[in-house]
């Protein structure tokens, strides 16, 4: 496909997103907005207790961060004009059954949205155990409950990981994990004894009157065992496993594709190059070498750290909204470097 048939695809169309506070999601907002003025609308979904709230978080942490420069001054005066028209945000959470909508909103939302870009993910390894599960798996169940509902839906992008491939080697081919299936030879996995597990044992933790802080230990715990247990490193990627899990049940009515990015850093070339927000995965080591806070750090220099660019992360991601429209199938992509262009840590180092 040509750039100009893939900004073509978006005009028009209705699009709602998940995640749009985070690095990726804003980065994704942008290029939208920027690349394609006909859009009809985005509706992010946001946490705030009312509409004024969620306007005042969309303007802090998306549309007024430096990232959005290159669209203020492509707009000038209109760009909160612009904004306003094109950005539609949406009060609820993808922890709850329709994200917390009520039925009229449900209703008018599922009419009208196209495409549908699940970008949410509690990304913290070692997280509590119940709160990953709420965001990465039982997130993901609603989103595939609202998806059912949608009578336009043309897509249902997800953004998940690489890393659910856990700790194996080699060449990892692009196919989804079905329902059960687990990285050990033995243990099958059932989603469902999870989510009941998660229950009881908080039950029996507010029983017997733990403090908050052990119930924090026990939730993180449990999360690591049974991580590890089916074969996953931390409770982060197995969390997303089982997401993934759950998109492999959705009828076949419209296309699902799934991306498994790596190693997210900063943007290499647009709107601008080099622009991080906080930091994130490796930089953390980048920021403290340079600073002298962290002395050194032990690697075996021949082994490819695979890290991809934000900016390129986003444009697999639209070249696959619009290669994809109205296929009845499951597509998973790698958005990594390893094999293309791999960066031994000799380089970092250097």
């Amino acid at each position: 496909m040509d750039a100009d048939s893939i900004v073509e695809y978006f005009r028009g169309k209705s699009i709602l997103i998940t995640g749009s506070t985070g690095f990726l999601g804003k980065v994704l907002v942008e290029k939208i907005l920027r690349i394609q003025p006909d859009i009809k609308k985005l509706f992010l979904l946001i946490r705030a207790s009312d509409v004024g709230s969620a306007k005042i978080r969309i303007q802090n942490e998306v549309t007024g961060r430096e990232l959005f420069q290159v669209l203020k001054e492509k707009h000038g005066a209109g760009f909160d004009n612009y904004i306003e028209e094109k950005i539609c945000p949406l009060l609820g959470d993808i922890m709850y059954e329709n994200f917390g909508l009520d039925t009229a909103k449900l209703n008018e939302l599922s009419k009208d949205i196209n495409i549908i870009v699940n970008g949410a993910a509690n990304t913290k390894f070692y997280e509590r155990y119940d709160v990953a599960f709420d965001t990465n798996v039982l997130g993901t169940k609603h989103v595939c409950t609202f998806a059912k509902k949608c009578t336009k839906l043309k897509m249902l992008l997800h953004v998940s990981t690489a890393y659910v491939a856990g700790e194996q080697v080699g060449i990892i081919p692009e196919k989804p994990y079905l329902m059960s299936k687990t990285l050990r030879v033995g243990p099958i996995l059932d989603i469902e004894s999870k989510l009941n597990m998660i229950k009881e044992t908080r039950t029996e933790l507010r029983a017997n009157s733990s403090t908050v802080k052990a119930e924090r230990k026990t939730m993180k715990e449990l999360g690591l065992k049974r991580a590890r247990y089916f074969g996953w490193p931390n409770t982060y990627v197995f969390t997303k496993a089982m997401g993934e899990m759950l998109l492999g049940q959705l009828p076949g009515d419209f296309p699902v594709v799934i991306l498994h990015p790596s190693m997210i850093t900063s943007i290499l070339k647009e709107p601008l190059p080099g622009w991080m927000e906080g930091i994130r995965t490796i930089d953390l080591v980048v920021i403290g070498y340079a600073k002298q806070t962290l002395s050194c750090f032990l690697v075996d220099l021949d082994l490819i750290m695979d890290v991809i660019p934000v900016d390129m992360v986003v444009n697999a991601m639209m070249v696959s909204m619009a290669a994809h429209p109205e296929e009845q199938s499951q597509i998973i992509y790698h958005v990594t470097s390893s094999v293309c262009n791999p960066a031994p840590y000799a380089f970092l180092a250097e």
